[in-house]
């Protein structure tokens, strides 16, 4: 990546690097994580699955995946 179009995030509390003005559905294809089986949490707040597409990643931001899984 291009350091002028980075932005440091945090990921589930780890450090990760992100293209400047990718948004949530583009995070998770790049992580090969398909949206309806998570909820994702962007600065202590949990985003709507039809906002995902909106909003817009930026520097310093602490986004958390969670999974679901099936079970008996």
């Amino acid at each position: 990546m291009n350091n002028l179009n980075v932005a440091k995030i945090q990921l589930n509390g780890d450090p990760y690097e992100i293209n400047m003005g990718i948004n949530l559905i583009e995070l998770l294809n790049s992580l090969k994580i398909p949206n309806n089986k998570v909820a994702v949490e962007v600065n202590g707040e949990i985003i709507e699955k039809k906002k995902y597409q909106y909003l817009t990643l930026h520097k310093n931001d602490k986004v958390e995946i969670v999974h679901f899984i099936g079970g008996g």
